[in-house]
């Protein structure tokens, strides 16, 4: 919708050359002067000057204020009294209320080309409609997607033709704007998912921050709606309205490209929403307001801005080119109507979507006051950096103020106290490598000690058994190091851990347990590994309770089980048993002789502890080395903070077929800083 549109500097919308009419001036009318309908009447002045076009007419039942109109323009209150009394019109500019859109564009199309700004309309019955209409009418509709005009989506298109960024694994669209209280008391319209039965959808993700989806598409390649295999939404509220404005909407096309755009006007302040193109080599950030494009490789960083061509002169242009060529569809539009199928499709998902959720107060600052003051959602940048990063929804990140998960198998507990939960991590982007893991995790007091989906290593889950190389497949995650390559590479090798089955026993006197059958399974649906994995929750303490996870790994033909470490990366013998912690301060690690992460990463001890302050409160968790064998522990304090027990530091496990290797962990997890004596006296009563 027009009023709505991200406004875009007027520099930028300008062609890199005026191009000269050698015709009349199109005879162009404009329904709606008010909103983004004085964008239009600005560029309309401009293509007048230009003798391009002349305004012959507006439409609007709020007429315009005196001078605001070129001499000579007629004004009229409804677009059918200016079509009865207008004729031989070339465009008509729809700049209107989004349910207005539909029966506007319908009853211009059989007199003029339309330019009609977006979201198109507001269902994808509509869309048909329109398209109908049009192609029986032999018009053309351009959409208002003013982002597609950019000359830096050729520039992207060309650097992906090169393999500049490497292979395209994905596509992100962020939005973070601010909306306050008044935004949506302009009009009635404003945040409603219909109005008096009529559809609108005025929601994030399909007006103020549509631009996002569209450019993402468009840069995906994805036009119709037959381009798409799949559109989820994840919709939330913290505004008193109806549609949504926070929300992940993930989308994979045809060929199983993930789009995810994480998309909020709760943010704390506005910054330019912008496209993230994420290759195996390096990234391309794709600021569509501003035209400007970084590229992120090996090689180093390189920024360009880019001109913009205007849609109103590129239709004016096909419709020049069809008429003195008499060609059924002239120079190519931009944007046309059915270029945008594909963002219909992710519209009429949202349409149909549950309604929004509502965030709870808790989770909200109301920053200003009155009219003026907009709400802010708690953590909700880093969640939008999360959601993109993981292609993850913000259910599927487990955020306090989403809707429940539906990847939870089971919740170990003390008693009334929820501890632990066990989640299959099935419906994890494949290059996470799927596989079940335990988040969150937290203390009787309520600290969360684990993290998951983080940005910076989206494949991190909680605390779990993983490992990077098994015959040649990662169930790690992200990247893998091969001694061939004597570096960390993008490869289509990412394994899933597959739940068989689960057992739960009931809770006892001392604590709960949860017993899992699972199957590690290649690609191909081959199966290299079975493992039976046992989870234990007790207490100890008033403050400290203790979690004893056990696994066995069998080999179902002969495997080589290593990471990193065992293919040649020196210190980076992570894989087996890991714990990621959240963001924390005043951390230290240690182990009975030992202190600091140079000292403690890759050493051997019966135990390690790490302490810090989380965003709860004060915790510290001691890990006891398996009793199985003397593994090294691998340590990261600087750079994110996590800890684990190698299972092939620097050389890797050989199984044969049928043979099995088994390692069994003890965490305590206690309120509050330990000191080194309490917690070796923990790790003495194991």
């Amino acid at each position: 919708m027009g009023t709505l549109s991200e406004p875009v500097p007027e520099e930028r919308k300008m062609p890199t050359e005026e191009r000269k009419t050698t015709s009349a001036p199109a005879r162009v009318a404009l329904v709606g002067v008010h909103g983004f309908g004085t964008h239009h009447l600005r560029n309309l002045e401009r293509l007048q000057q230009g003798g391009a076009v002349t305004l012959v007419a507006v439409a609007d039942p709020n007429p315009p204020a005196a001078g605001a109109l070129p001499p000579g323009t007629a004004v009229f209150g409804t677009l059918d009294e200016l079509l009865a009394a207008t004729p031989a019109l070339d465009l008509v500019i729809v700049a209107t209320p989004i349910q207005t859109h539909a029966p506007l564009a319908l009853t211009a199309l059989p007199h003029a080309d339309v330019y009609l700004e977006k979201p198109p309309v507001a269902s994808l019955a509509d869309f048909t409609r329109l398209q109908d209409a049009a192609a029986a009418a032999g018009r053309s509709v351009q959409i208002g997607f003013q982002s597609l005009g950019s000359q830096a989506l050729q520039a992207i298109e060309d650097l992906l033709a090169a393999g500049e960024i490497g292979t395209l694994l994905g596509i992100s669209a962020t939005g973070r704007w601010v909306r306050d209280r008044a935004y949506y008391k302009r009009s009635r319209w404003a945040g409603k998912r219909s109005l008096d039965g009529v559809d609108v959808v005025d929601g994030v993700a399909t007006n103020p921050l549509a631009h996002a989806i569209a450019t993402a598409l468009r840069i995906a390649g994805a036009r119709t709606g037959d381009d798409l295999a799949s559109v989820e939404t994840d919709l939330y509220r913290a505004n008193d309205i109806e549609s949504d404005d926070t929300s992940v909407i993930r989308v994979h096309t045809t060929s199983g490209l993930p789009i995810t755009c994480a998309l909020t006007l709760c943010a704390t302040e506005s910054v330019e929403p912008y496209v993230t193109l994420q290759g195996s080599e390096g990234t391309a950030v794709f600021h569509y307001t501003e035209d400007r494009v970084t590229v992120s490789t090996a090689a180093g960083e390189r920024h360009e801005v880019f001109g913009r061509d205007d849609l109103t002169e590129n239709l004016l242009e096909h419709s020049r080119h069809r008429r003195l060529q008499d060609l059924p569809t002239g120079a190519p539009l931009i944007s046309s109507l059915a270029d945008s199928g594909a963002f219909m499709r992710v519209l009429e998902a949202i349409r149909t979507a549950e309604a929004p959720a509502l965030v709870p107060d808790r989770y909200l600052d109301w920053v200003g006051q009155g009219d003026s003051a907009h709400a802010v959602i708690t953590g909700v940048e880093d969640a939008l950096e999360r959601a993109t990063a993981a292609h993850a929804t913000f259910s599927e990140l487990g955020l306090p103020w989403a809707r429940p998960s539906a990847d939870s198998a089971d919740t170990l507990s003390l008693s009334t106290v929820p501890l632990v939960t066990a989640r299959t991590g099935s419906a994890l982007a494949a290059r996470l490598s799927p596989r079940p893991y335990l988040h969150p995790v937290r203390s009787l007091g309520g600290v969360t000690v684990t993290d998951h989906l983080p940005a910076d290593h989206p494949w991190h889950l909680g605390a779990g058994i993983a490992l990077q190389d098994v015959n040649g497949i990662n169930f790690w995650g992200g990247k893998t190091y091969t001694r061939a390559a004597g570096r960390y590479e993008e490869r289509p090798d990412h394994g899933r851990i597959v739940l068989l089955a689960a057992r739960s026993e009931p809770p006892s006197p001392g604590g709960d347990s949860l017993h899992q059958d699972l199957s590690w399974q290649a690609p191909d649906g081959s199966e290299l590994l079975r493992e039976r994995r046992t989870t234990r929750a007790g207490r100890v303490d008033h403050r400290t309770w203790r979690l004893d996870l056990a696994t066995e790994l069998t080999a179902v033909v002969d495997a080589s089980l290593g990471g990193p470490g065992s293919n040649g990366a020196a210190g980076s013998g992570y894989g087996g048993f890991f714990w990621r912690l959240p963001a924390c301060s005043a951390a230290d690690v240690f182990t009975a002789d030992r202190q600091g992460e140079a000292a403690v990463h890759g050493s051997v001890s019966p135990w390690l502890a790490w302490t810090a302050e989380f965003p709860e409160g004060a915790a510290s968790l001691v890990f006891a080395a398996p009793a199985e064998a003397p593994d090294p522990w691998f340590v990261r304090l600087h750079g994110y903070p996590g800890a684990g027990s190698a299972l092939a530091w620097d050389r890797p496990v050989i199984l044969s077929a049928g043979e099995s290797v088994r390692r069994s962990f003890t965490v305590w997890i206690a309120d509050g800083v330990l000191t080194p004596a309490e917690a070796a006296a923990l790790a003495a009563d194991r």
